[in-house]
């Protein structure tokens, strides 16, 4: 079986557990697949999903398009000069290990239930660890091949367009799919906590309502999202002829 048939397999064999456990267990807020396909159905078919996920995905490509700007240029300037790393690492490790959801009610304070609270919760679920990725990348050029350029008469800027930046790319690329999960969990943060429309709010009208299935069915469509976006960086991740 190739790839693809395998996690079809895989997932099916998880929903029959999932089913045959749920009907077994009959606990009432663990609802079975068949109920939760049900309630999905019906969310598409009101529209509810289609216009919810419309508002989430603006949110989505505006914080993390911002995160990539941001985080790849901050990233680059760290990597490459060791005063900016040793002024700024302290505070970049110290956010990278920040819970996310402080994050969500500063933003709140700053721009109220607005669309910028939205889209800076998703830029900063996703700029940090880009961030760190980039630097890392830049830093850890092989020290070989930088001093055969410089042996050939390579300039600074050389050695940086030609050398660090190409082989900084799998490590800013594996960064970047990183990043767009920690994206897709601030867009729904930050709808949970603050918005009044999108995927997230619409989780938490059906959780205040105890409809697990209805609840379960939009997580789905989450997961959904974030793995579409990581397996749409996932194709820029593998370079040609890569096993």
């Amino acid at each position: 079986m190739n790839t693809w048939q395998t996690r079809a397999v895989s997932l099916g064999l998880a929903i029959a557990a999932w089913e045959i456990g749920a009907r077994w267990a009959g606990a009432p807020f663990l609802p079975p697949a068949s109920a939760v396909a049900v309630a999905l159905a019906d969310l598409v078919a009101s529209g509810r999903i289609a216009g919810n996920l419309s508002l989430s995905l603006a949110s989505l490509a505006a914080g993390f398009l911002l995160a990539v700007v941001a985080g790849i240029a901050a990233g680059v300037v760290m990597g490459r000069y060791r005063t900016a790393a040793r002024l700024f690492d302290p505070y970049l490790n110290a956010l990278l290990a920040a819970p996310n959801l402080l994050f969500v009610p500063i933003l709140f304070t700053l721009f109220g239930a607005s669309r910028a609270t939205q889209v800076g919760a998703v830029f900063l679920h996703a700029v940090f660890v880009i961030t760190a990725t980039t630097q890392t990348g830049i830093r850890e050029a092989p020290h070989a091949l930088i001093e055969m350029a410089r042996s050939f008469g390579a300039t600074e800027r050389d050695l940086f367009w030609k050398v660090r930046l190409p082989e900084a790319q799998p490590m800013m690329l594996a960064g970047l799919r990183i990043g767009v999960l920690y994206a897709v969990k601030g867009m729904i943060n930050g709808e949970m906590f603050i918005a009044l429309t999108g995927l997230g709010a619409l989780i938490r009208t059906h959780g205040g309502r105890f409809e697990p299935a209805y609840v379960l069915a939009i997580i789905g469509v989450v997961i959904g999202v974030a793995v579409v976006c990581s397996a749409a960086l996932d194709r820029l991740y593998r370079r040609p002829g890569a096993a």
